[in-house]
């Protein structure tokens, strides 16, 4: 199951030229996540998130083979 867990909002709508989201998602790029920036349009917002995928436990693996 892939989940998303939501690192920083910023309202969408700054100052002219000012990227808020892609400055904050930059840094945590540089700092080894994989953070990227979606439109939240229920809350006009932007969303900095790094996607998760849930790890099967390895006893699951194991009684599965």
């Amino acid at each position: 199951m892939n989940s998303r867990v939501v690192l920083e909002r910023f309202p969408a709508g700054g100052p002219r030229g000012s990227w808020p989201a892609e400055a904050f998602a930059k840094a945590r790029r540089m700092e080894g996540q994989q953070a990227e920036v979606i439109m939240d349009l229920a809350s006009d917002a932007f969303l900095v998130i790094v996607r998760e995928t849930e790890v099967t436990d390895v006893g699951d693996i194991a009684a599965a083979a």
